[in-house]
C-alpha cells in the first residue's frame, strides 16, 4: 500500500454472499480483498475451527478519487442487496493521524459556478471576490469535487442569483442526506434565510455540525439525525421548505419519493435530486411525476445528472 490513509470497507455477511460481495469489493480495490472466517470451536490442539460469517474487506486510497469510487461500490452493493439483503457496509480509516496530510496532499479550491468557490479549510481563499463555502469534510461525503455535489451547487446559485426573479421566493432549505453540510451551508452563503440538513450516518451529522460553525452558519441551519418520516413528524424545526435537495444514490431516491421526499416542499417549491446516472433519469423523472412535480429540469455533467421539479 502506497497510500499516506486508506479507508476499509467490510462486511460481514455469511458464506453463501461473501464470495458475491469480495467479487463487487474487488472492483475498486487497487490491492485486493480479505476474508476472515470467524471461530466457531477449536480442535484437540487449540486450532481455531473456522465457521460461521466472513468477514469480507477491502481498502480504498484516501485520494481525489475517493468520494467517485465509495459512491459506485455502494452503487454496486446496492444492487447486490436487491438479489439477497446484505448488511450495511462499515467504513474505518486505517493511519488516521495521517489524515489531514492526505486531505492537504489531494484537495485543492474549487471554484462552482460565477460566485462559489470551495476551500479546504487548511487554505486561504484564492478568489476573495467568490462566495467561499470553507469545508474539512472528515469521512462524510461532500468535498465539492464529485459532479453530483457541483451539479447542485451550481443550481442553487442559479436559483439564488440576486439577477434572478425567483430568488426572492426562496427563504428555506432542506438537505435530505446532508453529507459534509456543503449544500445547505452553500445555500445560506448564497443568502438564503435558514436550511434544515440532516442524515443517518452520525458521522455526517457531527462533520456538517462542524462546517456549519467553521462557515460562520450555524444559527442559521440546524442539523440533525434523520431522514425524510423524521421530518414529516415535526422532529425538526422545518417540516417543509422552498428549496429540498437530495444528493444521494439513484436508488434511494426512489425510496425517499416513496417515503414522501416531494410532500417536504411547499407549494411551487423547487426539489432537485441528484446522485443519478444518465441511464437511470427515466425512472427518476417518472417516479418525480407520479409524486406531483411537474416542469422537470435536467442538467448532466459527465455521466452524471440532477433534476428539477416543482409542484
Amino acid at each position: 500500500m502506497d497510500s499516506d490513509s486508506w479507508l476499509e470497507v467490510s462486511l460481514t455477511v455469511n458464506g453463501e454472499l461473501a464470495e458475491a460481495v469480495a467479487e463487487v469489493l474487488s472492483r475498486f480495490a487497487p490491492n485486493g480483498v480479505a476474508m476472515e472466517m470467524q471461530v466457531r470451536d477449536f480442535d484437540a490442539e487449540g486450532r481455531g475451527i473456522p465457521g460461521g460469517d466472513i468477514r469480507v474487506s477491502a481498502y480504498l486510497p484516501v485520494n481525489a478519487e475517493l468520494e467517485e469510487k465509495r459512491t459506485q461500490l455502494e452503487q454496486a452493493l446496492w444492487y447486490l442487496g436487491r438479489i439477497q439483503p446484505l448488511p450495511e457496509p462499515r467504513y474505518r480509516l486505517l493511519q488516521e493521524a495521517d489524515w489531514s496530510e492526505a486531505w492537504k496532499k489531494h484537495y485543492h479550491p474549487i471554484l462552482i459556478g460565477e460566485r462559489l468557490v470551495i476551500v479546504p479549510a487548511w487554505l486561504e481563499n484564492p478568489e476573495p471576490h467568490r462566495v467561499a463555502v470553507t469545508l474539512d469534510p472528515g469521512m462524510a461525503f461532500g468535498t465539492g469535487t464529485h459532479p453530483t455535489t457541483q451539479l447542485c451547487l451550481a443550481w442553487l446559485e442559479d436559483l439564488l442569483s440576486a439577477e434572478s426573479e425567483a430568488s426572492s421566493r426562496y427563504r428555506a432549505l432542506i438537505d435530505v442526506g446532508c453529507g459534509s453540510g456543503i449544500l445547505a451551508i452553500a445555500a445560506i452563503k448564497l443568502g438564503l434565510q435558514r436550511a434544515l440538513a440532516v442524515d443517518l450516518d452520525p458521522i455526517a451529522v457531527q462533520a456538517a455540525l462542524e462546517n456549519a460553525r467553521s462557515n460562520g452558519v450555524s444559527d442559521r441551519i440546524e442539523v440533525g439525525h434523520g431522514s425524510v418520516a423524521e421530518i414529516r413528524s415535526g422532529t425538526f424545526a422545518l417540516k417543509q421548505a422552498d428549496l429540498v435537495v437530495a444528493n444521494i444514490l439513484a436508488p434511494t431516491l426512489l425510496e425517499l419519493l416513496q417515503q414522501g421526499l416531494a410532500e417536504l416542499l411547499r407549494f411551487d417549491g423547487a426539489l432537485i435530486l441528484s446522485g443519478i446516472l444518465c441511464d437511470q433519469q427515466a425512472e427518476i423523472e417518472a417516479a418525480m411525476k407520479e409524486n406531483g412535480l411537474s416542469r422537470i429540469e435536467v442538467r448532466q455533467q459527465e455521466d452524471w445528472v440532477a433534476l428539477l421539479g416543482r409542484r
